[in-house]
């Protein structure tokens, strides 16, 4: 697919967010990987979000509010999370029609694959 990737990177989703979905390849850093989720939940990919969540903070199973409509990303602070790392930050808006989310997400490298840990509080 060559249409712009949801997350805002301006790359084309088959550049972007498509292979990470897909498992073709694995996020390099805890920003591809946010960015890959944002996309994941703009597409209802639920197997994507339950694979790249951490064990010790991933619900049983991931529920999608299928009536929700993605608008959009925006990318506020990144806190390490570069290939390197062990963990990393990332604060986010992710907005919908009618609101938006705010969060800052922890990550966490784990046999060599970054897994979502959940909210940082």
């Amino acid at each position: 697919m060559s249409d712009p990737c949801p997350c805002g990177s301006g790359l084309p989703y088959d550049d972007c967010c498509g292979p990470l979905l897909t498992t073709t390849r694995l996020p390099g850093t805890a920003l591809e990987l946010m960015r890959s989720r944002y996309t994941a939940y703009y597409y209802g990919n639920a197997k994507h979000l339950w694979r790249t969540w951490h064990p010790a903070s991933r619900p049983a199973e991931v529920a999608l509010d299928r009536d929700l409509t993605w608008t959009g990303l925006r990318i506020l602070d990144v806190v390490d999370g570069e290939p390197g790392d062990d963990t990393g930050v990332v604060e986010f808006v992710a907005s919908y029609e009618g609101g938006s989310l705010r969060e800052r997400s922890l990550f966490e490298r784990r046999g060599g694959r970054w897994l979502y840990r959940g909210e940082q509080p």
